[in-house]
């Protein structure tokens, strides 16, 4: 089998043709920071927070899904890559502010980790006002409160690829951008019933068990 020969890090690396640069430097012992991805599902480079640089390249790269090229170097955690990182975060928490700071939920939450870890302060961006929806408890399955939403999709694939259902979506654009059940109805449809599997895939708590259910 053809293996791919590159360097990260400063570190010389040999790995099997076809790995990505985010598996790569995962084997070679660099954790890379992600949101939208989940190794059980299929890379989608949507929230950015995995980019990389790569020596010759005009932009940063998106590790996710980027096959490792033979002869590539590439550095995780220059300061252009911190840089990159910080300010997604910092664009992501321009709307996913609010109680969920204090909410026994938040302890789980993947982006308010990766902000403690990168040290990212309150929003500098001037942008219209956070998103703000009222939460769900229509299913007896499912709370949503998509206030907490990141758009990262994790839920829809999840939806898609593992429970094989696909009744989640995106719809709307822009600022205004959302993940959907059917026509934007309440999840309350005997077609999302006792599975749970966008619960576990959702990294904020956006979805989450229904209260009563929580321990």
């Amino acid at each position: 089998m053809s293996a791919t020969k590159a360097v990260i890090n400063g570190t010389e690396i040999k790995v099997k043709a076809g790995t990505t640069i985010l598996e790569a430097a995962r084997q070679a012992g660099f954790e890379v920071p992600t949101l939208c991805h989940h190794p059980e599902l299929t890379p989608s480079g949507n929230c950015r927070m995995c980019v990389v640089e790569v020596e010759g390249s005009p932009r940063l790269v998106a590790s996710c899904h980027t096959p490792l090229a033979q002869g590539m170097v590439i550095q995780t955690h220059s300061d252009k890559v911190l840089a990159a990182r910080k300010a997604v975060v910092e664009l992501l928490l321009t709307a996913h502010t609010g109680p969920c700071v204090n909410d026994s939920r938040a302890s789980a939450c993947e982006l308010h980790k990766l902000a403690a870890e990168l040290e990212v302060g309150p929003p500098r961006f001037q942008v219209q006002a956070p998103r703000f929806y009222p939460v769900e408890n229509d299913s007896p399955y499912v709370r949503r409160d998509m206030s907490r939403c990141i758009l990262c999709r994790r839920c829809v694939r999840a939806c898609r690829e593992v429970a094989k259902k696909g009744i989640l979506s995106m719809a709307y654009r822009g600022f205004q951008s959302k993940v959907v059940f059917e026509a934007d109805d309440p999840l309350n449809s005997e077609q999302c019933k006792d599975c749970g599997v966008c619960i576990e895939f959702c990294p904020t708590s956006a979805l989450s068990k229904p209260v009563e259910e929580v321990a």
